[in-house]
């Protein structure tokens, strides 16, 4: 019987490094038209993806708050704090 193999999204770093990359190579010249697109439409699935995964680690960042009396409070994540 096959296996079924589970297809799994690569971790933040991950993509973050791949768009990096990607956009080294479109920066770098030399590619052709259709390679650029391609580069284009995976960078932009990543970037897409990346923003998803940061809002969702920002919306647990929210739910895990808590006051001192242990009471479940919901507040903004502040980035600069």
């Amino acid at each position: 019987m096959p296996q079924k193999t589970e297809k799994t999204e690569p971790g933040l770093e991950a993509s973050m490094n791949r768009v990096s990359e990607i956009v080294a190579a479109m920066e770098g010249g030399g590619l052709p038209l259709e390679k650029l697109i391609d580069h284009y439409e995976e960078g932009i699935g990543l970037v897409k993806a990346c923003r998803e995964k940061l809002d969702s680690a920002e919306k647990r960042i929210q739910l895990i708050n808590r006051t001192a009396g242990g009471a479940a409070t919901l507040s903004d994540f502040d980035e600069e704090a």
